[in-house]
């Protein structure tokens, strides 16, 4: 510090609170940390005293950044809230252009002088200090300047000033001319807007910083040129938007409306009528043919609307007026009419070779025979048979038959004969042309016109060839299609001789392209014409030319025809037909033709003949109509030999047949004995069969055989019949115990053998707990039941018979058994529903257990001697 300035803090009255500060200073005159100290100190002070400390430290201390930036913070803080025309204002901004005599270099000080500037509206002043900061300070420190010069610019209504600033912004960051764009259309310059946008699109390698797609940016475009066509004129909107329609085919509906809009906006309502004609006949898909012609019918009925309403209101409308009026009304509805041709026509282009589209194409033209035939010529020529999407020759068909229901029929014989020239894909599609052109000639009636087209198309060509070779030309396979054989019999059976006919099948034979059917047609020929044998050569040709099962309806009109032919007059001729049928005949075909053949030895042969028969057809036919099969025998055989004979067919019927039908054959078998006097037969056949039929699913066989019991048993018999129901009852548990034995098994052998050692110690576990239990129970039930034994002797019986005291009933009843089912059945449910739930070692030890459980009964009451009061009346007393 200098000498005066050290006499004139002395002459400065300084608050005591300041001295020490003040010393400070005079011993540290360049430290800025005591600076700093003593402004803070001040900081509270009235805004005169803290400026003077800023001024004294910068005084000293120029060059601190610190300082300075805390000064002019410090300045704009106390001009906040005041007037801009305050002149504090221009003190700030001079303490700003003496800071930046020193900090020309830092942004931070710029950045604060051009935002203080803009808040005083001085647009000159803030340009020019925006321009200076640019200038002093280096290049990639001016990103920290130019969002503040923007927001000046945008924020006043310069936009002259803001388009120049924009442009030397945009050399510095081309990204952002998105942001240029908005601005340009805020302040309506949208000349230049379009011009920025249409620049960015062309750059393949411009990137939107909103996300935006080239694809979204082109449509931003269109919409602006075609909306604003009186302000956007450096551009050629129609090469843009045309451009765009090459580029964005998905695009097209909205572009080609866009480009029609702007010619109307522009006042060219021909030009944008024109363009929406050109638009209708080239667009491919739907969606954008609808865009355009809602569009287009808009327009029109825009502009009619308009031109009605000025021709009302003008009283001075002449007849030209009107005229004009009728003009867009006649055109608004020939566009209307034409909506579904138009629509055809998209979908044509999308697929010209769309043979259905032709066909609605012909409908549309209704009544207009000139378009409905250059439609057909046209279409013929189009579709290439190869690309084509359904049937092509329908459309040279329809082609031919309107000219035949226009009486022009040597037009259509045209059509056919060039339709004929025509590489189908497929032969059926040429043998279709053939055999139309022969039906017309047939309404024509030119029966021998068409007789000589069937011949002509079935001609053998020079080379044979495979009908299934696609290399080869349809109209060399032609000669092998069924179809047209088929036909050309027919019209030799109808038009032609007995001599051409069959030499067309004979021919359709050698060719081996015969069916079943046109065997079956061959034959019922000859037989018209008293030709049976004939008749009978070709079905014995075509059973050669066939196998099973297409060979069946041969052989069933075969034998039909024979066996009402001959009848019994050649009996070993019709045995040999029916061996040589029943040879190689599936099981689903041989129960008709064994039928058929044991009548005929019942009418014609033996009676044991016809029994060998139905015995052969039991086990020829499938194992479902073997039950019916021999229902039939038994009821011929009774027929014929008495019911004693049907013994044997019962008995192999109940070897062969399934149980389900075996059962209900030995219940016939035992009526059948019974009727006869047989009882012990009966029940010996019921016995038989009891062996097979669980109790608890096949209720209607035991309760048949107690019915039969009743009336021809006795006590000895229901008792007997009652201990094989058990037994058989007993036998199904067993199986059931098997089944659940192997279960547990299976579940057991799946555990991890890491666990086997804990799977044993609980199974081990769980079944001496069970077994607890069940002493358990059995002590309390033995306990509550048997309290102590009878020691009295017993005497006589009333008949005077010694009675066995010791003797115990332990016959159940039917009511018994029949409880006993129920209890089965639903421990066999229990245990299904066991089965699913087994998920742990300890579910499947109960499960075990409760599988393996000994079945209980209740312990008869005689045991109990007279003891115990009887509940139920004894089994006895219930049989007698």
């Amino acid at each position: 510090m200098s000498l005066a300035d050290t006499s004139l803090c002395m002459d400065i009255d300084f608050p005591e609170e300041d001295v020490p500060y003040e010393e400070e200073i005079l011993r540290n005159a360049y430290s800025v940390k005591h600076w700093l100290r003593y402004i803070d100190h001040k900081a509270k002070a009235p805004n005169n005293g803290v400026n003077i400390v800023y001024e004294r430290a910068l005084k000293e201390l120029p060059g601190s950044y610190k300082i300075w930036y805390n000064y002019l913070r410090t300045r704009r803080r106390q001009v906040r809230g005041r007037c801009l025309t305050d002149p504090m204002f221009d003190e700030v901004n001079n303490t700003f252009e003496r800071a930046l005599v020193f900090m020309h270099k830092m942004p931070r000080i710029w950045m604060d002088y051009g935002a203080f500037m803009t808040v005083q509206c001085k647009i000159t002043r803030t340009r020019h200090v925006f321009d200076r900061a640019l200038r002093a300070l280096p290049i990639t420190q001016h990103y920290r300047i130019w969002p503040l010069y923007l927001k000046f610019a945008r924020k006043y209504d310069i936009p002259e000033t803001a388009v120049r600033v924009y442009r030397r912004y945009l050399k510095l960051a081309p990204d952002d001319a998105e942001e240029y764009i908005e601005y340009l259309t805020s302040v309506n310059r949208l000349d230049e807007a379009a011009q920025q946008l249409a620049s960015i699109v062309d750059n393949e390698n411009f990137v939107s910083k909103y996300g935006k797609s080239n694809h979204q940016l082109w449509n931003e475009l269109c919409d602006l040129i075609s909306k604003n066509p009186d302000k956007v004129r450096s551009l050629n909107v129609d090469a843009i938007i045309r451009g765009g329609l090459r580029r964005y085919t998905d695009q097209l509906g909205h572009l080609w409306n866009c480009l029609a809009d702007y010619y109307v906006r522009s006042g060219l309502f021909d030009r944008a009528r024109d363009i929406y004609e050109e638009a209708i006949q080239t667009v491919r898909t739907v969606r954008d043919f609808t865009q355009v012609f809602d569009e287009y019918a808009q327009f029109e009925e825009v502009s009619l609307n308009k031109r009605m309403e000025m021709v009302a209101k003008d009283p001075s409308a002449t007849s030209e007026d009107d005229i004009d009026v009728e003009l867009r009304l006649a055109r608004f509805e020939h566009l209307m009419e034409r909506r579904l041709l138009l629509l055809n026509s998209v979908l044509l282009r999308q697929n010209p070779h769309n043979v259905h589209e032709w066909h609605k194409r012909v409908k549309l033209y209704e009544d207009k025979p000139h378009e409905i035939i250059n439609t057909y010529t046209e279409a013929v020529q189009t579709v290439q048979p190869k690309l084509s999407v359904g049937k092509l020759h329908t459309l040279w068909v329809e082609f031919a038959k309107f000219y035949e229901a226009n009486g022009q029929v040597e037009d259509a014989r045209i059509v056919f004969e060039r339709a004929t020239e025509v590489e189908f894909v497929k032969v059926e599609d040429l043998a279709s042309i053939w055999c139309e052109w022969a039906e017309m000639e047939i309404r024509q009636e030119n029966y021998d016109q068409a007789l000589k087209l069937m011949q002509k198309a079935t001609a053998m060509p020079k080379r044979k060839v495979d009908y299934h070779d696609d290399t080869e030309t349809v109209q060399m396979r032609l000669y092998k299609s069924l179809k047209l054989w088929s036909m050309y019999a027919d019209l030799e059976e109808s038009f032609g001789t007995f001599k051409t006919c069959k030499a067309v099948y004979d021919r359709i034979m050698d060719l081996k392209i015969c069916t079943p059917q046109i065997i079956i047609n061959y034959g019922l020929f000859l037989e018209e014409h008293n030709y049976f044998e004939e008749a009978f050569r070709a079905y014995e040709k075509g059973i050669a030319l066939f196998k099973w099962p297409n060979v069946y309806d041969i052989w069933n009109s075969y034998l039909t025809k024979f066996l009402k032919r001959y009848g019994g007059t050649k009996l070993e001729r019709a045995r040999d037909l029916f061996e040589q049928c029943l040879e190689n005949c599936p099981p689903e075909y041989a129960k008709y033709f064994y039928l058929l053949y044991a009548k005929l030895e019942e009418d014609h042969g033996l009676a044991r003949h016809a029994m060998a028969v139905y015995d052969r057809a039991t086990s020829a036919v499938k194992p479902e109509e073997m039950y019916d099969m021999y229902n039939i025998f038994v009821k011929k055989a009774a027929e014929i030999y008495g019911l004693p004979r049907t013994r044997e067919i019962y008995e192999k019927a109940i070897e062969c047949l399934p149980e389900e039908h075996m059962r209900q054959m030995c219940v016939r078998f035992a009526e059948m004995e019974t009727k006869l006097g047989e009882v012990d037969r009966a029940r010996a056949i019921y016995a038989h069969c009891s062996q097979v039929c669980d109790p608890r699913i096949t209720a209607d066989f035991w309760q048949t055989w107690k019915d039969f019991e009743i009336r021809h048993g006795n006590e000895d018999t229901m008792r007997e019949m009652l201990r094989i129901k058990r037994s058989v009852q007993a036998t199904y548990n067993t199986q059931v115990n098997m089944m659940a034995a192997q279960f547990i098994n299976s579940a057991n052998a799946a555990v991890d053998s890491s666990n086997s050692d804990a799977m044993r110690l609980l199974d081990a576990k769980a079944t001496a707990v069970n077994e607890q239990k069940e002493r358990q129970a059995l002590k309390n039930q033995t306990s509550s039941n048997i309290m102590f034994v009878r020691g009295e002797t017993q005497g006589a019986g009333s008949n005077g018979k010694v009675v066995n005291p010791d003797e115990i009933d332990i016959g159940d009843s039917d009511d018994d058994a029949d409880e006993d089912d129920d209890g089965d059945q639903s421990n066999v449910e229990n245990i299904k529903a066991s089965e699913k739930s087994v998920t742990t070692s300890k579910d499947i030890n109960d499960l075990v257990l409760k599988k393996l459980r000994i079945e209980q009964q209740e312990i008869p009451a005689k045991v109990f001697g007279g003891l115990k009061v009887k509940n139920q009346s004894d089994d006895e007393d219930m049989l007698e």
